[in-house]
């Protein structure tokens, strides 16, 4: 498979698919895919869950994303490269929040979109790109430019969701590029210990675990534990892979101590919770 590159800031795509199509890791661009019509299975890092019409997925470039075709489905693509967010209208204050919050959204499978509100505002804003796309007139771009900031700002606020509430409100940069460091390395627990990361970051060890809780208001071993938690969460509902898989991809020393450390976190067993959830 051929890696893409795009060569404008953005890049609108409306189609009809009859045949899966595939994303591959690598490519320099975020991809917003919105489903107008049809239905199927949207395969992300091998989680796999169903699509329908309205469901909005944000493909990063740490992604390999597919599409399975169950019905003729109509798609819309919003492509776009770091430049264009860094060339838009987002102030200063928001920018650095923004990219991180687009740069790790890899982690969520399925629809972004969370917040019902949002779920009904989205496809206005599409069905209003669409009509502007296929119908070029005065202001077309500035317009077509204005809705796609629209559609990137739901987003981010979509997925910041995930994120520590204080680091929504309040952070600085060294907070976000610990938090990024973590989800980064979130599959390699020997660069996540005190020791490693201290010396990474410049902070004492005995000063890092104050740092952390009172930028993000809770413990450092707290948001990797979660962390952690949330993604076997996922594993568990959108993939095939046994529990033993899971332990091992995400860095748990065996079967048993998944077990112990998600009975701990949800009160249940990571097969019992796949049991419940599936059925």
């Amino acid at each position: 498979m051929i890696k893409t590159n795009l060569y404008l800031p953005y890049e609108v795509l409306f189609k009809e698919i009859n045949e899966s199509l595939h994303t591959e890791v690598g490519n320099n661009f975020f991809e917003l895919l919105y489903i107008v019509s049809g239905t199927g299975v949207q395969i992300i890092n091998e989680n796999r869950l169903s699509y329908e019409p309205g469901h909005l997925f944000l493909i990063t470039p740490q992604d390999a994303h597919s599409l399975e075709i169950k019905s003729p489905t109509t798609i819309f693509q919003l492509r776009f490269t770091d430049i264009y967010i860094k060339n838009g209208p987002f102030t200063s204050n928001n920018l650095y929040k923004l990219e991180y919050i687009l740069q790790h959204a890899h982690h969520q499978p399925g629809c972004i979109l969370k917040r019902i509100t949002d779920k009904n505002l989205v496809h206005p804003v599409i069905e209003a790109i669409r009509h502007e796309y296929h119908n070029p007139t005065l202001y077309n771009t500035e317009l077509i430019q204005l809705l796609i900031n629209t559609l990137i700002v739901i987003i981010a606020r979509n997925i910041s969701e995930y994120l520590p509430e204080n680091i929504n409100k309040q952070s600085d940069g060294k907070t976000h590029h610990l938090l990024e460091y973590i989800q980064t390395h979130i599959y390699e627990p020997e660069k996540l210990s005190v020791t490693v990361m201290s010396q990474k970051f410049g902070i004492s060890e005995t000063y890092l675990g104050r740092y952390f809780k009172k930028q993000a208001n809770e413990t450092l071993q707290d948001y990797i534990s979660k962390y952690r938690i949330k993604l076997v969460e996922n594993r568990l509902l959108y993939s095939d892979l046994r529990v033993g898989e899971i332990a091992n991809e995400l860095g748990f020393n065996d079967e048993s101590h998944l077990n112990k450390i998600f009975k701990k976190h949800r009160g249940t067993t990571p097969s019992a919770f796949r049991k419940n959830k599936v059925n």
